[in-house]
């Protein structure tokens, strides 16, 4: 085959491909591939929810009356009652319990509808008023445009329509007139098989799903044990500890959940019924029962149990003092409930997110209808807390949990990207309230600025993004200056403890090692020692003369230095040796990962007498007595003059 200029076999060009670059296509394509699988996953799945909501809907609903009857089985159990007799027996207990709620209400309902024509008269009263008054006001509309209504007394309906329209009513007949003969038409009476089929068809279904949730419940208390191994080995058999904390927790949350529920839900129906029968509504226990009921119907359960309350004081008042006092009632309480109790009660306790909770009742109502409106909060627990134990559903614990999406560093590192410096001294000054200044320093800011070397090492940011973003640090670290006072480092030291002289810190050569060496000094003079601050350029070979060593009781090498790349340090710790030998050396390794660290001959061969791997170790070794006994790590033998220190908690 002839070659032509300027083009290339296409085997020959794929050969010529690096591993490398084949292995990202790989790699690039396999995750396009798990995404496109995992959307179509979960438009199956709300598929499945969707069309098979006729089955799913009474095993929810069974499931959920398992969680709520379960204390009452394990308390019946205690009793030396077998499983099964308990399940049955909490079955029918609930049963019962429906049962008197149910006959109270048709006793209330009863006596309700015996003064029913009374309450019809007083509302029809109320209409003709209302409709008066609206006839008064459109005549006096049509009188100043021109029409005309004769003054005396108030038209009838009929008569002001006439007037408006131009249409009278039709008149009667003349005598004499031949009028149609009416036909009618009757049915055949309907047998009683009809009648019950017609008075019993609306309550079929809803007894049959009844039926249903309840012989699933009872099998599901009874198989509890079984049913929880099964959905382990489901779930998660290779790691039963974090599968049984899952399982653990939602069924803790889901019982604190519901328990909290029924509590703040009954205070609500015995605090209306109680301001109803103060306000003089017939039947108050009758409306609390139902307030307390539809309470457990999410954002709308208030509203709709203060219709028909209201309408009743409409009914039997002839004024509207007692309709306002009932509406006023019903949102006092409602508010009270939704803003004070329940966020003392379990506001947090769920574990989701307040926009979670407007989302998936919106989701769950479209899905399953009113059922799904009820299930909304449990349901969306279950997933919070499947994703918060499961890593393959981890992303339902972020878009529905209360948690912070964010750790502190990543979001102090994001508003500072953001040039949002404002939000970022926010959180500092929330952070702050429980904590020092030196451990935020080193547990948030220190590692944000690691992130920003990570990101300028992969070319990410370029180098005036970095000192753009060093700026904006350097000015929350100012601002952070009031704060210094709560330091833990140095505040609980003696003063005489204190070593006399000046201490000189040295900034490296990174675009972030301004801001790193910002704190340290910041937390050094907060604790009274004199520092000054010398950039890298000052201690170089041709420029170190100028720095006066006497009276100089300790230098310390600050900066940045990411792995294997700390050979400058090690050069500048020896000419700072020669040009300082009675100084102290202080050597920071901020990179708790550098090989180094475990390395005694390369801490030997710097010449160091401390290294330092956090800002609060190194303000409180700056503060103690040189003659203070050293902490080694273990396994490193202790050098004649050097010294290894090493912060709690870490490892070397």
């Amino acid at each position: 085959m002839t070659d032509m200029p300027g083009f290339n076999d296409p085997v020959e060009d794929f050969a010529q491909l690096d591993a490398s670059d084949a292995l990202q296509v790989a790699q690039g394509s396999a995750r396009d591939m798990r995404k496109l699988l995992n959307i179509a996953a979960a438009m199956a799945t709300v598929a499945a929810l969707y069309f098979g909501k006729e089955v799913l809907v009474p095993i929810t609903l069974a499931v959920i009356l398992s969680f709520v009857l379960s204390p009452i089985v394990n308390a019946l159990q205690k009793l030396r009652l077998p499983r099964a007799p308990a399940a049955v027996l909490a079955v029918i207990a609930t049963l019962a319990t429906f049962g008197l709620v149910g006959t109270l209400i048709g006793s209330q309902a009863a006596a309700l509808s015996s003064d029913a024509p009374q309450y019809v008269r007083t509302i029809e009263g109320k209409i003709q008023n209302i409709q008066g008054y609206a006839v008064l006001k459109l005549a006096a509309l049509t009188k100043a445009s021109g029409t005309g209504v004769r003054s005396g007394n108030p038209p009838r309906i009929g008569e002001s329509v006439g007037q408006l329209t131009g249409r009278q009513p039709a008149k009667a007949d003349a005598q004499g007139a031949r009028r149609p003969v009416p036909v009618e038409i009757q049915a055949a009476p309907p047998t009683p098989t009809e009648i019950a089929g017609r008075v019993l068809s609306p309550v079929v279904g809803p007894l049959e799903t009844a039926f249903i949730v309840l012989v699933v419940a009872i099998f599901i208390l009874i198989q509890r044990e079984d049913l929880r191994d099964r959905v382990i080995r489901l779930f998660g058999s290779a790691d039963l500890h974090r599968t049984t904390i899952a399982l653990d927790d939602a069924g803790q949350r889901l019982s604190k959940y519901f328990l909290s529920q029924f509590v703040v839900n009954t205070s609500f129906g015995v605090v209306i019924g109680v301001g109803l029968w103060l306000i003089g509504i017939p039947s108050p226990a009758m409306w609390g029962i139902l307030a307390g009921l539809l309470r457990f119907v999410p954002y709308i359960g208030s509203f709709m149990a203060a219709l028909a309350p209201m309408a009743l004081a409409a009914a039997i008042s002839p004024g509207w003092e007692m309709t306002v006092f009932v509406a006023l009632l019903f949102l006092g309480v409602d508010m009270l409930t939704g803003y004070v109790v329940e966020p003392l009660l379990y506001g947090h306790s769920t574990g989701l997110s307040p926009i979670s909770v407007i989302v998936a009742a919106i989701f769950w109502a479209w899905l399953w209808g009113p059922v799904g409106l009820i299930l909304s909060t449990p349901l969306t627990l279950c997933f919070v807390v499947l994703g918060r134990h499961i890593k393959a559903f981890e992303f339902f614990d972020v878009l529905l949990g209360d948690r912070p999406a964010l750790t502190p560093v990543e979001t102090f590192y994001q508003r500072i990207l953001a040039d949002n410096a404002d939000d970022a001294l926010a959180q500092a000054e929330n952070m702050l309230g429980d904590r020092p200044l030196d451990e935020y320093y080193d547990t948030v800011i220190v590692q944000s600025l690691r992130m920003a070397a990570q990101d300028m090492a992969r070319g990410t940011i370029d180098r005036a993004r970095a000192a753009k973003l060093t700026r904006l640090m350097l000015s929350v670290i100012e601002d952070l200056r009031l704060f210094q006072g709560d330091s833990g480092a140095g505040s609980t030291l003696p003063r005489q403890a204190l070593k006399p002289g000046r201490i000189v810190c040295v900034s490296g050569r990174g675009p972030f090692d301004g801001a790193l060496t910002k704190m340290f000094v910041q937390l050094l003079e907060g604790a009274g020692l004199e520092v000054r601050v010398v950039a890298y350029e000052q201690v170089a070979r041709e420029s170190i003369a100028a720095l006066e060593p006497d009276g100089l009781a300790a230098i310390a090498l600050i900066g940045l230095n990411p792995a294997g790349a700390t050979a400058p340090i090690r050069h500048l710790a020896r000419r700072l040796r020669m040009h300082a030998p009675q100084s102290r050396i202080v050597v920071g390794l901020w990179n708790e990962q550098s090989p180094d660290l475990d390395d005694p001959e390369w801490k030997r061969s710097i010449g160091a007498d401390e290294y330092i791997v956090s800002l609060r170790q190194g303000t409180e070794r700056l503060l103690a007595s040189p003659d203070d006994k050293t902490i080694f790590a273990p396994g490193i033998p202790a050098p004649a003059r050097h010294s290894l220190i090493v912060p709690q908690g870490a490892t070397t």
